[in-house]
């Protein structure tokens, strides 16, 4: 049933499979798991990127979704009595490549379009600005942190404009493994900017329960949760599973920590 903040915890929105090359486990193994856990749907949320130039490949190619989706189709029909099962694609904002990025949304019926942003180019390679990766991360420092992060939220103010999406994925995972790193007003601002803009457009929020392997709330905090709300952006819970067995992890934990928005101190942004 939906939580009284009209968040459907029967449904997790963005898995991932072995697919896209760091996960593990089958497509079959991911729809087990669900029913096992009591989930009415599954959605997959692959990864696609375009023209990111890095060491580590973590997204399909274009074989690979023909793949996908010829996979996902087989699954559909062998459990439509038993769990709804979608097929969904995470994409990755590439300022670069906005033009390829379209044409390949194009090419499929997607049932859900995630929008992530997820590498960042200072010169040449691109760097991943939501990974633990000590590498990527010196990287960053040396762009300087304050400045990857605006970046990150004007590329997804952007990316809004001009590819298509249901949803944005994990808002506030930039720089999540730089533990010393803070938001700065300016930061705050275009936060503000990008849900205001998502509420025009009618794009949904993500509560990524990820976010609960690094900290005590899931992605995004609880105050841009509580903007989010005032504003009636729609709000969409998925795992991030990148095994079969996180598949709907920590929704138990959501209904308690819904409440506990109400008792949380406004300090992110100003009362409407």
């Amino acid at each position: 049933m939906p939580h009284p903040f009209n968040v459907d915890l029967t449904v997790d929105g963005h898995v991932h499979t072995r697919l896209c090359g760091h996960a593990d486990g089958t497509m079959k193994e991911y729809v087990e798991a669900a029913l096992r856990t009591g989930l009415r749907k599954i959605t997959f949320l692959e990864h696609l990127e375009v023209a990111i130039h890095t060491r580590r490949k973590s997204w399909l190619t274009t074989d690979d979704f023909a793949d996908y989706f010829r996979r996902g189709r087989r699954l559909q029909k062998e459990y439509r009595s038993r769990i709804n099962i979608g097929l969904g694609v995470e994409v990755g904002y590439n300022p670069q490549a906005i033009k390829p990025l379209q044409h390949h949304l194009a090419r499929y019926p997607w049932d859900t379009i995630g929008l992530s942003y997820h590498f960042y180019s200072p010169a040449g390679l691109h760097y991943n600005m939501a990974s633990r990766n000590r590498d990527h991360i010196t990287a960053l420092k040396a762009r300087g942190l304050d400045r990857v992060a605006e970046d990150y939220f004007k590329g997804l103010i952007q990316a809004l404009e001009e590819i298509p999406c249901d949803k944005i994925c994990h808002l506030d995972a930039v720089l999540r493994h730089v533990p010393e790193f803070q938001f700065t007003d300016d930061h705050l601002d275009l936060i503000e900017m990008l849900l205001e803009r998502m509420c025009v457009k009618g794009v949904a929020l993500e509560i990524n329960t990820a976010g609960f392997t690094i900290g005590d709330h899931p992605h995004p905090c609880p105050k841009i949760t509580k903007k989010a709300i005032r504003l009636s952006i729609p709000l969409i819970v998925g795992s991030d599973a990148h095994h079969p067995t996180q598949v709907g992890r920590f929704f138990d934990r959501l209904p308690n920590w819904f409440q506990s928005l109400h008792s949380r101190p406004e300090s992110l942004f100003q009362p409407d």
